[in-house]
């Protein structure tokens, strides 16, 4: 029965790191297509998101069923629970890389950002990309070190977020409303993955040193 136990563990372990490595695959290309105004790729990004939908709803259910007849406790039953709060957060962050997909679609031809601001974005989408890649290295090693280089690369997407607020409030913005719309929207969709990178980090961190560290609550 406790080889079943661990073999199940296992499971929700690997199923984890493979929802984290289509979510660094979705960013990486849902990026590319926002850049590119490319409708075709944002097209594969939308409909791959279901793919890490249902392997969320798997995990889930599969650690339900490891809570109700297995009875874990102590390390095992933080990593079940653990495993459920960040699948959720995983689901998030590829629901978030849609969503930057989708406005690619909807602008083409056009590009979503205008030129003057364009190297914010890209940055953005550089450090999410960093982000995403780290949180699956973090949860194949748990090595701590990543992250401390999370925590970094967020709190540079925060400066950046503010400061594509303070460009469409500034006197010389010039840009029409939906821009302005889509500008806003976008860099909440980068700076809210971010987040949720985040919150997979500290999970991970709690389940290797069995400390939890409180932060403000994610919006």
């Amino acid at each position: 029965m406790r080889k079943v136990f661990q073999a199940e563990l296992h499971q929700i372990g690997e199923e984890l790191i493979e929802i984290s490595k289509l979510v660094s695959e979705a960013m990486q290309k849902a990026t590319t297509a926002f850049e590119a105004a490319d409708t075709e790729l944002a097209q594969e990004v939308i409909a791959a998101d279901a793919r890490i939908d249902f392997l969320q709803n798997d995990l889930d259910e599969r650690a339900i069923d490891v809570l109700a007849l297995q009875g874990p406790v102590a390390s095992d039953l933080r990593m079940i629970v653990g495993a459920l709060r960040m699948s959720a957060s995983l689901e998030r962050m590829g629901d978030l890389a849609r969503h930057i997909a989708q406005l690619a679609r909807l602008r083409f031809p056009e590009n979503v950002i205008p030129e003057s601001i364009r190297p914010t974005f890209i940055e953005l989408a550089q450090l999410d990309i960093a982000i995403a890649n780290k949180v699956t290295e973090l949860l194949e090693t748990r090595n701590l070190e990543l992250s401390i280089e999370i925590n970094a690369h967020n709190a540079r997407i925060n400066e950046l977020h503010a400061g594509v607020f303070k460009a469409v409030a500034a006197a010389d913005w010039n840009a029409s409303a939906p821009t302005t719309v889509d500008v806003t929207l976008a860099s909440r969709y980068f700076e809210r993955f971010a987040d949720h990178g985040i919150s997979v980090a500290r999970k991970v961190t709690y389940l290797v040193t069995g400390e939890w560290q409180p932060s403000a609550p994610l919006n």
